[in-house]
């Protein structure tokens, strides 16, 4: 235990010495956090502009009420109906100065004149004028409808930007925490001579894997910290759920994982440069392709299927689970069982690539 400890000592005052292994394990992925958590609070339905032609019953008909509601999503700019007005708004819709022109024909026909340079605006104009000339045209009858859809949004909270950024991008941290942290450490070692001489010490093996695991799980649940302490602030958000606490088993198992991966890079490598071209190569289109960063729902299905293969997805989505959407030890227990044994398998793999010596 006395090795143990001396050890664990030594490695995190190497770390914490070492400034860019800092900025880049626990400020540079919080910095994302940071970004993509005040970029997309707000994110709502985009207000699109419509300019009105003279006079249209659809829209001069609606209740004050409903013309209340409906500013959030239209707004409505009235000109006079004559010819050069007409021209005028038409020209502004072709210039992209304003979403849409909507005016009224004689015989009662409203015609919409959008544009197509942004499908959301687009598709939001027809969708809301459809909607009002249907009222429009109960009204005029007299006669309710026969069926009323109502409409509700699951998971409401859950959905929100920062319910997604911040299990996925502390999954992400964890990843570049334990693939950077034990490869360089390992080259580092080797080129250094550390290695032999812990070998030729007596020390035994399970001291120095155990400090390094220690020192990679102690920074992992810092990381942890840092991160729900930043989302949880009022600014961003941030809503746990009653089992958000599974989190940490999840990263513990999360860090074993990529910590593998880091073994068996930094076994293979043989400088630093070479450690850091290797762990750039898996993490970042792992990152991407695991959805840790955006949903993969739109996606093409090959890359649904490779991100399947892919720890970093596992583990983005049972911290989801666990941390936004309610999920217990069903969602938790899966998970941590396939990232041990990737860990394992992996583990075993590098141990028969190591080298105590860089000669």
């Amino acid at each position: 235990m006395r090795a143990f400890w001396s050890l664990s000592a030594a490695m995190t005052k190497g770390l914490l010495r070492d400034r860019a292994a800092v900025f880049f394990t626990l400020i540079f992925p919080l910095m994302f956090l940071l970004l993509f958590g005040a970029l997309f609070k707000d994110q709502s339905t985009p207000q699109a502009e419509v300019t009105q032609v003279g006079d249209v019953k659809v829209l001069d008909g609606i209740p004050a009420k409903e013309r209340e509601g409906l500013r959030e999503v239209l707004k409505i700019e009235k000109t006079d109906g004559s010819a050069a007005a007409r021209k005028e708004a038409l020209e502004k819709v072709r210039k992209g100065d304003t979403d849409a022109a909507v005016f009224q024909r004689g015989d009662g026909e409203v015609e919409l004149r959008y544009s197509a340079a942004d499908q959301t605006r687009s598709g939001n104009v027809r969708g809301v004028l459809d909607s009002l000339v249907q009222q429009a045209n109960q009204r005029a009858t007299g006669q309710p409808p026969a069926y009323r859809l109502t409409t509700q949004t699951l998971e409401d909270q859950s959905t929100k930007p920062i319910q997604y950024l911040t299990p996925g991008l502390l999954g992400w941290a964890v990843a570049m925490g334990g693939v950077f942290g034990s490869s360089f450490n390992l080259v580092s070692w080797r080129k250094k001579r550390i290695l032999r001489r812990l070998w030729l010490a007596p020390i035994g093996p399970g001291a120095v894997i155990g400090a390094r695991v220690g020192v990679n799980l102690a920074m992992a649940f810092a990381q942890t910290a840092i991160f729900l302490g930043v989302a949880l602030l009022p600014y961003y958000g941030l809503e746990l759920t009653g089992h958000w606490w599974l989190c940490l088993p999840l990263i513990a198992c999360g860090t074993l994982a990529f910590m593998s991966i880091g073994l068996l890079v930094g076994s293979w490598a043989k400088s630093e440069e070479a450690a850091n071209g290797l762990a750039q190569i898996i993490i970042l289109p792992m990152a991407f392709l695991s959805g840790a960063f955006f949903p993969l729902d739109g996606a093409p299905s090959w890359v649904r299927t490779v991100s399947d293969f892919l720890p970093l997805k596992h583990l983005s989505q049972a911290m989801q689970d666990v941390l936004s959407r309610g999920e217990g030890w069903g969602a938790a227990l899966p998970v941590m069982g396939g990232l041990l044994l990737f860990a394992a398998v992996l583990s075993f793999i590098a141990s028969r690539v190591f080298r105590w010596d860089a000669a």
